[in-house]
């Protein structure tokens, strides 16, 4: 992610809002019309602000326990209408579960928990990984 591990600093993109500004230039240089967004751990402090200020523009959101659910409200996450698969593995005892808690008010929702998978449950379990993602995908169209 952008900024953060062996990435050079970025400014631009700070905070919040230039994170949502830096992800919307991204989908309009790629031409992405209502993508699912899929964010993995860290990509949370970019896609986390995106979905609370433009999650109609997304067809559906699929949150692996991201960073930065506690830097919203319960309220905030209420407004939000994008479906959204809330997925992550079952020996995640830290962020999956705080996902989970955050983001149980999102009024369009369903949970998916990989069993004997760990904070990268793509990694540690892809098969049910992807057997959960392509189900949430199907139920969108």
């Amino acid at each position: 992610v952008l900024g953060y591990g062996d990435s050079p600093p970025a400014e631009m993109v700070a905070t919040a809002q230039t994170r949502v500004a830096f992800l919307d230039h991204i989908l309009q240089e790629l031409d992405l019309r209502r993508p699912v967004l899929v964010s993995p751990s860290m990509s949370g402090r970019f896609a986390l602000p995106f979905l609370l200020a433009q999650g109609d523009e997304l067809a559906g959101f699929v949150p692996i326990a991201p960073v930065g659910t506690k830097d919203y409200t319960a309220e905030q996450y209420r407004q939000v209408q994008t479906p959204t698969l809330i997925l992550y593995g079952d020996r995640d005892t830290s962020l999956g579960p705080q996902a989970l808690q955050s983001f149980q008010h999102l009024p369009r929702h369903r949970v998916a928990v990989l069993p004997d998978a760990g904070h990268a449950c793509y990694l540690d379990k892809p098969e049910d990984f992807h057997r959960a993602l392509l189900g949430f995908l199907r139920q969108l169209k």
